[in-house]
């Protein structure tokens, strides 16, 4: 009871950020007293820590690399160039900005597509004068898209870095199973989606009133070396997955070298045009507090109980079949995420997993499972990810307010299509390549 009044109001405190304390602080808190009731001991600590300092570090870089293109103009003029290619069309535009994100989420997190791309494409079709309803439509398809196409690649959301790392899988093995997996996932956000709110998406937009996509890029320099350095990246994660080296540090080399060119390290700054001291000072630096400590937290739940009630349910499930243990690992962690967060719920998975006593197929679909779980259970509740609750303050800032009740009647009848789908096309792909 300890451990679990301990979580709760810690998860208060995460979730109402009262002004000055932040999400890492708040979680650290909450660590702090686990520590001190000894919910948790010092042992535990270096256990997290090596649980989630790769995959912490390897967000935060990311997330640098996305804020430094998205001052240069890199995803403005993404988007300018789809909504082009939507030819004044509205319901040809729709499913490819839900491309677009979809692209997005995969290279640079589930976070960057929804807190960088939606305000982007608010923007845009403000200008455009597009009803409020169509604007409302878009802006949960980007919303939307960003966790649920964020699953083909170890890097496309924190919760796939933590899985990976704990149960050692290498970055082409993951990606070799979930980029078909994802693939339906997109496809299935893409029909609910377009079932929701096809009414409400416009019938057309004027293209005349749309800038050149040129005229977005503010800093010519960073957006040349964008796509050389976006694709020695990605050949790096699949090289260096070989060797066992932490991602971290490959995303982090990447940042760094990014952070050179922004900068104009060779000319001593001249020239630059991308306020880095704003990129950096935005970077999600909370989110390594909130890490450990979270995950402090949550790991005493777990010692008080948790883990062991968790692995019997997915006991129970193993013995069903590989069908069930499939996609009831998947539902179970979804709704976990949804009302304690993907990523508490990612770790409270991760152990149950790994206690359960069943054939390597079977744990491999669950481990699977809990990722799918993770990713796309968070779209339930707004609690269920942070980067939802950013989002929602983001929009917020721009006018956009949507409350949690629609949130939720929104999440409720689009994210079990798309988990079952998803699910199922897991259990059917994962033995086809194993």
């Amino acid at each position: 009871m300890l451990a679990l009044a301990i979580f709760i109001v810690t998860l208060v405190f995460v979730i109402w950020q009262p002004k000055g304390l932040g999400i890492g602080w708040s979680a650290l808190a909450g660590a702090a007293v686990a520590l001190a009731t000894g919910v948790v001991d010092w042992g535990d600590v270096g256990t997290v820590w090596h649980i989630v300092w790769d995959a912490t570090f390897t967000f935060v870089a990311l997330i640098v690399i996305s804020l430094i293109l998205d001052e240069a103009g890199f995803f403005s003029w993404a988007a300018l160039h789809v909504i082009r290619w939507g030819k004044g069309r509205g319901h040809r535009l729709f499913p490819l900005i839900i491309l677009l994100g979809a692209v997005i989420a995969a290279f640079f997190a589930n976070d960057g597509a929804a807190l960088l791309l939606t305000p982007i494409v608010l923007a845009i079709l403000l200008r455009l004068e597009v009803p409020a309803a169509g604007a409302f439509a878009f802006t949960i398809a980007c919303g939307f898209v960003a966790d649920t196409a964020s699953l083909p690649l170890v890097v496309s959301n924190l919760v796939n870095i933590v899985t990976a790392n704990f149960f050692g899988v290498s970055f082409d093995r993951y990606a070799a199973v979930m980029v078909p997996v994802n693939f339906v996932s997109v496809i299935a956000t893409i029909g609910v989606l377009w079932l929701c709110f096809r009414k409400d998406i416009p019938v057309s937009y004027p293209l005349e009133r749309l800038e050149e996509p040129r005229s977005a890029i503010a800093d010519h320099a960073v957006f040349r070396a964008a796509f050389p350095l976006l694709a020695l990246l990605l050949v790096a994660y699949f090289v260096t997955g070989q060797l066992g080296l932490p991602i971290a540090f490959v995303t982090g080399a990447a940042a760094v070298l990014l952070l050179a060119v922004a900068g104009r390290w060779w000319s001593g700054g001249r020239g630059a045009v991308v306020d880095l001291k704003r990129v950096l000072a935005d970077a999600p630096w909370q989110i390594v507090l909130f890490s450990i400590g979270m995950y402090l937290v949550v790991y005493g739940l777990g010692n008080a109980g948790l883990t062991e009630i968790a692995s019997s349910v997915l006991s129970w499930l193993a013995a069903e079949g590989d069908l069930a243990a499939t996609v009831g690992t998947g539902v179970v962690v979804a709704a976990l995420a949804s009302i304690m967060n993907n990523l508490p719920a990612t770790l409270v998975g991760a152990l149950a997993i790994d206690r359960v006593d069943v054939a390597p197929m079977t744990r491999d679909l669950m481990i699977y499972a809990n990722v799918v779980g993770n990713d796309l259970g968070p779209k339930f509740t707004p609690i269920g990810s942070l980067a939802t609750l950013l989002w929602l303050h983001v929009l917020a800032g721009k006018g956009q307010r949507i409350s949690w009740g629609q949130y939720v009647k929104v999440g409720v009848v689009l994210t079990p299509p798309v988990l079952i789908l998803t699910l199922m096309a897991l259990w059917l792909w994962l033995p086809l390549i194993s």
